[in-house]
């Protein structure tokens, strides 16, 4: 199962500078820190901020393909942390046929601006990699599970039975 993300942006590394890609989900519960290489940071900015260059740039240059070849990117997923490192696959179509790509996120992330297309991340990924954004939210799901276990009893899990159906009898 897969979770819908937005950009929030790119941060810098406090440390080494390096431009970190910050993926929210469409909650703003969780936010998923992936460390990319400058020139990816660049092209998704570009994107973010609606530049336009005098010549493609690579993203460009690759949704200009798609569009001439009657592609669509439909979505891209970030499915994967092997290492450090995190795994996408882009998924298009062309009529009826359907390729998925590999691809780094950042990349991904970049063609997803440019082509209005939803960003996903499996579970597994936000799982081991995302941290909370609103901890208050995430405090307030836990005392509700806290309360509905206080509340609840045993006797809320038997099954009454059922009168129209003769006692012995095999129903299943």
């Amino acid at each position: 199962m897969a979770v819908e993300m937005k950009v929030a942006g790119i941060a810098l590394d406090a440390v080494n500078r390096s431009p970190i890609l910050v993926l929210r989900d469409t909650a703003d519960r969780r936010a998923l820190p992936i460390w990319i290489g400058r020139a990816e940071a660049s092209a998704i900015i570009q994107a973010l901020e609606g530049q336009k260059t005098t010549r493609p740039m690579t993203h460009d240059l690759f949704t200009n393909f798609l569009h001439s070849w009657d592609f669509k990117l439909v979505k891209i997923v970030i499915h994967s942390l092997q290492d450090s490192t995190f795994f996408a696959v882009l998924t298009v179509h062309q009529g009826e046929t359907k390729k998925e790509i590999d691809a780094r996120p950042s990349d991904a992330v970049a063609l997803a601006l440019r082509n209005n297309t939803p960003i996903w991340a499996t579970e597994e990924v936000i799982a081991h990699a995302s941290m909370p954004v609103d901890q208050d939210a995430d405090e307030a799901e836990r005392e509700a599970f806290r309360d509905f276990l206080d509340k609840i009893h045993p006797s809320d899990f038997t099954k009454e039975p059922d009168l129209d159906t003769p006692q012995g009898s095999d129903c299943s």
